[in-house]
C-alpha cells in the first residue's frame, strides 16, 4: 500500500471490507496542506479500485478531525470562512440550504459561528452524536462493518439513487430506480440474499 505524507490508510482486519482513510497531521490539528490536495484524490482512487474495499471511513489522527486549510502552507488559496474575508467555497453554499433550510444557512454562512454537535444533529448535518472520541470511533466502525456486510451492488445502487434523486421529482426518481433495478434484479447478490434469509445464515456476497 502506498505511503503518503498527509494520509494514513489501514484495514480493520485482513478479512474486513472496511478501510480507514485518516488525515495524518495530528500535531497541526490535521490542517490541510498542498500535499493533501494531491494525495487525497490518489488515495480515494486507489481505494475505489480496490475490490476488497466496500466502506471507507474518513477521519483524522489525534484529537481533531480537520482544522481546515493550513494558511501557512496555502497562503495563495482560500478557506471557506467569512471571518477570513472570503466567500465559502467547495460547495458549502450550494448544499447547506437544502439540508438546514435557507434561513439557517444564511445565518450560519454569514456569522461563521461555532455550534455544538447536538445542534448539528438538530439541523440534520450529522446523524448521530457521541459522548467521546472513543465512543465515536467504536460507533462509526460498527456502522461501517454493518454496511460492508451488505450486497456491494445494493449499496452502490442505493447511494447512486439517493444522490441522483436530490435533483429529481418523486415521479422522476421512481422512473430512475425502476430503470436501475431492472438491471439489478437478475444479479447473483439477490439470489444469495434470498437464499441466506431462507437458510437463516449470513449472506456471502461477491466483490465488485
Amino acid at each position: 500500500m502506498e505511503i503518503y505524507k498527509t494520509l494514513e490508510i489501514t484495514q480493520n482486519s485482513p478479512t474486513s471490507r472496511v478501510f480507514n482513510l485518516r488525515i495524518n497531521r495530528p500535531s497541526l490539528r490535521n490542517a490541510l496542506s498542498l500535499d493533501f490536495f494531491t494525495e487525497f484524490p490518489k488515495a480515494l482512487t486507489s481505494l475505489d479500485q480496490n475490490p476488497d474495499a466496500s466502506v471507507i471511513v474518513l477521519s483524522g489522527n489525534g484529537d481533531h478531525f480537520c482544522a481546515g486549510i493550513d494558511l501557512k502552507a496555502l497562503s495563495s488559496m482560500s478557506a471557506a470562512e467569512v471571518d477570513l474575508g472570503i466567500t465559502a467555497d467547495l460547495g458549502t453554499l450550494q448544499r447547506l440550504p437544502s439540508i438546514v433550510g435557507y434561513g439557517k444557512a444564511v445565518e450560519l454562512a454569514l456569522s461563521a459561528r461555532r455550534f455544538s454537535g447536538s445542534e448539528a444533529k438538530e439541523l440534520g448535518l450529522v446523524s448521530r452524536v457521541f459522548g467521546s472520541k472513543d465512543a465515536m470511533d467504536e460507533g462509526v466502525q460498527a456502522i461501517a462493518e454493518e454496511i460492508a456486510a451488505k450486497s456491494p451492488l445494493a449499496v452502490t445502487g442505493t447511494k447512486a439513487v439517493l444522490l441522483r434523486s436530490r435533483d429529481l421529482t418523486v415521479n422522476q426518481g421512481l422512473d430512475y430506480i425502476a430503470t436501475w433495478n431492472s438491471g439489478m434484479l437478475l444479479s447473483d447478490d439477490l439470489v444469495e440474499a434470498t437464499a441466506a434469509q431462507s437458510q437463516k445464515r449470513a449472506p456471502s456476497f461477491s466483490k465488485l
